[in-house]
């Protein structure tokens, strides 16, 4: 069969779940047979999101081939359980550079080159690319923000010139928020209309709305929908907020989304398998017991508001192992800034069964969570760092076990004595000359474990592959003196020359990872190294 293409686009509000959204259709679209792949387009002139601010646009997904992309690509690989590569991900910024390089290369053959049809045309190549890669039936591409941005225009482009070349292969869904006001108590659908009629006006009509509410949609709604929005009053799809978003592909399936996309192609079902998953939705609301985890970091605030898309990843790599070791997990955000302006909060820490430090980059915070890490090794709390939390954890080592006062990074102190964490070699002249997107040590590297290790237990390997995103590393010149001291190099580069994990022994759990382990958790298949942390808390 010819493949197939769903848009899915977002109305009234972005954040509403159009991520989530997308991989959910497609892990129902696994279950009855096919092949499926995703695509994320991100409406901003950077061209990939390792230059985008955490606290603003979320975490940055690192994929397997080294790509900075949006949270929403892992979303796709935790509900698909597939790698995502950087064919699936695309900017404005991204597509306007590779035109324009086309255009340097002569590959217009001397045309004038305009924003449209040649923008669009580039969209539509990059989706055929990553279909064809995939060998994928069905093609899911979301596009972030919502239809009334200016900047999403030329995607909307797109999709009318694919649309109107293959209309059979082609169909748009609307995510779209309506909301109930406290004041009136009415679910209002009014928002939602202008939203269509915004994509209308780019010659674009929606088959489908999956309709975002505090509550399920009732009927006098849904046939509102049909009235002003041009849709089946079928195909105006409930999604009502829930406790876990793993349980969304099971509510779209209540209403048969999966049966409706495949008969809108004209495709039958060609299995039906979902019992792993409603297994785990039901492991999930039957779990009761809870394991509390605090979460040191600084990339939390956005004015008054929590923004814990800075950390999804971690956030569900907690939820998945906690899942798998019976527990329902409870996570606090803790302001490293806050040990910094008063040491005695320190103590609260002993009110959680484990802490993690996330990954994270420059100087504030710092402090603070250096003090954190070594109330946890003091205090045999047990410990995760992920990324910057191993290469502080080193410098809190040096510092308080090794007698190197005033150890530190490069990053934070340039001046230190004791460099014990330091650039890597390549970075130092990227640094120099602000050569900075994209040229991190990025993607998949393979790591070699000690077979004495609390990671080699938990891996049950000896050789595993891991995702990096870092410019500094640990300093071996320092190497022998922690080993002495204590400090185990449990993981480290199959050259042995760049430490990728190290342990405290003799501690309930204290292990940092230079890399993200966090990235390739998945909800059927939590991390090893999260799962034996979350082990450790319970016990």
């Amino acid at each position: 069969m010819n493949p197939k293409f769903i848009f899915v686009a977002g109305g009234v509000m972005s954040g509403v779940g159009k991520g989530v959204s997308c991989a959910s259709i497609g892990k129902i679209l696994q279950s009855k047979g096919y092949k499926v792949t995703a695509i994320k387009i991100d409406p901003y002139i950077n061209v990939d999101a390792g230059t985008m601010n955490p606290t603003e646009h979320g975490e940055v997904f690192v994929t397997d081939d080294g790509d900075e992309t949006d949270q929403d690509i892992g979303n796709y690989e935790r509900f698909l359980d597939q790698d995502i590569l950087s064919t699936n991900y695309m900017t404005t910024g991204r597509v306007y550079l590779s035109v324009i390089q086309r255009e340097r290369n002569l590959e217009y053959g001397g045309k004038c080159v305009e924003v449209v049809p040649h923008v669009p045309e580039e969209v539509i190549n990059r989706i055929k690319k990553a279909t064809e890669l995939a060998k994928a039936d069905f093609t899911i591409v979301e596009i972030g923000g919502t239809v009334g941005e200016y900047q999403n225009i030329l995607f909307l482009e797109a999709v009318r010139l694919m649309r109107t070349k293959i209309p059979d292969d082609v169909i748009v869904i609307l995510v779209s928020y309506f909301p109930i006001p406290s004041k009136i108590g009415e679910m209002k659908t009014k928002p939602t209309q202008y939203a269509v009629r915004t994509l209308n006006s780019a010659g674009i009509f929606p088959d489908f709305i999956l309709c975002r509410a505090d509550v399920p949609l009732d009927e006098v709604r849904k046939e509102k929908l049909a009235t002003f929005c041009n849709i089946p009053k079928e195909n105006a799809i409930s999604a009502p907020d829930i406790d876990t978003i793993y349980e969304v592909p099971l509510n779209f399936e209540k209403e048969k989304l999966g049966d409706k996309i495949l008969e809108k192609f004209c495709l039958k079902p060609k299995g039906k398998d979902m019992k792993d998953w409603r297994e785990l939705v039901e492991k999930i609301k039957k779990t009761k017991e809870k394991v509390n985890i605090g979460i040191v970091g600084k990339y939390f605030a956005t004015g008054d508001f929590t923004l814990a898309d800075s950390y999804i990843s971690v956030i569900e790599a907690i939820k998945h192992a906690s899942w798998a070791n019976d527990r329902q997990p409870v996570l606090c955000w803790i302001n490293s800034e806050e040990f910094e302006k008063d040491p005695n909060k320190l103590s609260e820490l002993k009110k959680y069964d484990g802490i993690i430090v996330p990954g994270g980059f420059g100087s504030r915070g710092v402090e603070g969570k250096i003090s954190a890490i070594k109330y946890c090794r003091e205090n045999n709390i047990p410990y995760f760092g992920l990324c910057y939390g191993m290469q502080l954890a080193t410098i809190e080592f040096a510092r308080n076990v090794a007698g190197l006062a005033n150890a530190n990074t490069p990053e934070v102190d340039e001046k230190t004595p004791y460099p014990v964490v330091h650039t890597m070699a390549d970075q130092v002249s990227k640094i120099k000359e602000k050569k900075m997107g994209g040229t991190m040590r990025l993607g998949a590297y393979p790591c070699v474990l000690a077979k004495d290790s609390v990671s080699f237990k938990a891996y049950g390997q000896k050789e595993i592959s891991e995702r990096h995103r870092h410019r500094y590393e640990f300093n071996n010149e320092y190497r022998k003196l922690l080993e002495e001291k204590g400090l185990r190099i449990a993981g480290t580069s199959p050259d042995n020359k760049l430490v990728e994990i190290i342990e405290v022994p003799n501690h309930k759990f204290f292990v940092g990872t230079q890399f993200h382990p966090e990235f390739k958790s998945r909800p059927l298949k939590p991390h090893p190294l999260f799962r034996e942390f979350i082990k450790a808390a319970i016990s």
